[in-house]
C-alpha cells in the first residue's frame, strides 16, 4: 500500500501542475446545471412538485452535475503520457506489485473526486440547494461521487492500456457518456416513457444517481443509498481486476 500511496501522490502532483485540465471538470457540470434548471425549473416548482420534497429543481439536477464532473477521467491521459514517455515501462520493471501501479492513479483520482465534489456542492448551496440528509449524508454524497470518479477512471485506464493512444482514450470516454443520460436525468424513473424506463433500469449509473439524489432531497433512505454504493463497489472490483490482469499481460 505504501507504493500505491507514493504513486498516488505523484498523480496528484501531475494534476496540480496542470490546473487547466481541471477547468472543464468544474465549468461544464456547472454549465449544464444552470442550463437544465433554466429550461425546466419553472415546469417543476419546488412547492408543488412532490418528487422535489420541498426543494427547487436545482437540487434534483445537482446529482447529474456531480456525476458529470466525476466522469472526465483525465488520469487515463496522464497514463498514456507515461506509456509514450517510457516511465510506465520503468514502473513495470520496478519491484512493486501490479496492483500498486493501478491503485496509485486511482488513489489520486479519489482525492481529486472528493475535492471536486466538495467544490460543486459548496457552489450549489447559495442557490437554495441543501443536503436533506444532513452532515453525514453530505459525507456519503461526496464519498459516492469520488468512488464513481475512481470507477470511471479505472475503465478509462483500460482503454489507455489497451490502445496506448491519447486520441483513442479520449474517444473511448464518449462511449461512457451516454450512460449518464440513459438515466432519470430530468424526471424520476416513474415518469419516464416505458422504453426509457427499461433502459434506465438496466443502466447501473441510474442507481448511483438515485442514491445521490436521495441524499440531497431526503433524509437517509438506505433503500436508495445502498444500491448506489453496491454498484460502485461491484464495478470497482471488476475494474481493478481487469486493470491488474491487463498490466500483467502488458507487452
Amino acid at each position: 500500500m505504501t507504493h500505491a500511496w507514493v504513486l498516488g501522490q505523484r498523480a496528484l502532483r501531475e494534476a496540480w501542475r496542470t490546473p487547466e485540465a481541471l477547468v472543464p471538470t468544474l465549468f461544464i457540470p456547472l454549465f449544464f446545471l444552470v442550463v437544465n434548471v433554466g429550461q425546466a425549473g419553472r415546469i417543476f416548482p419546488g412547492g408543488s412538485t412532490s418528487f422535489l420534497h420541498g426543494q427547487n429543481y436545482g437540487a434534483f439536477q445537482l446529482p447529474s452535475s456531480l456525476l458529470l464532473a466525476a466522469s472526465f477521467g483525465t488520469a487515463a491521459l496522464f497514463l498514456v503520457e507515461d506509456i509514450e514517455g517510457g516511465y510506465f515501462d520503468k514502473l513495470r520493471a520496478a519491484p512493486i506489485s501490479r496492483t500498486a501501479i493501478v491503485l496509485g492513479r486511482l488513489i489520486g483520482e479519489a482525492v481529486k473526486g472528493v475535492l471536486i465534489a466538495t467544490v460543486i456542492v459548496l457552489l450549489a448551496l447559495p442557490f437554495g440547494i441543501r443536503v436533506g440528509s444532513g452532515p453525514f449524508g453530505l459525507l456519503l454524497l461526496i464519498a459516492l461521487t469520488a468512488l464513481w470518479a475512481v470507477v470511471f477512471t479505472g475503465f478509462m485506464q483500460l482503454i489507455a492500456l489497451k490502445t496506448r493512444s491519447a486520441a483513442a482514450t479520449n474517444s473511448g470516454g464518449l462511449v461512457f457518456f451516454p450512460l449518464l443520460f440513459l438515466t432519470p436525468n430530468f424526471v424520476p424513473r416513474s415518469l419516464l416513457t416505458r422504453p426509457m424506463e427499461v433502459a434506465a433500469t438496466f443502466n447501473p449509473v441510474t442507481y448511483v444517481m438515485e442514491a445521490l439524489r436521495s441524499l440531497i432531497l431526503q433524509d437517509l433512505v438506505w433503500s436508495r443509498i445502498v444500491p448506489g454504493f453496491a454498484v460502485v463497489t461491484g464495478l470497482g472490483a471488476v475494474m481493478l481486476a481487469l486493470n491488474v490482469r491487463l498490466i500483467r499481460r502488458y507487452d
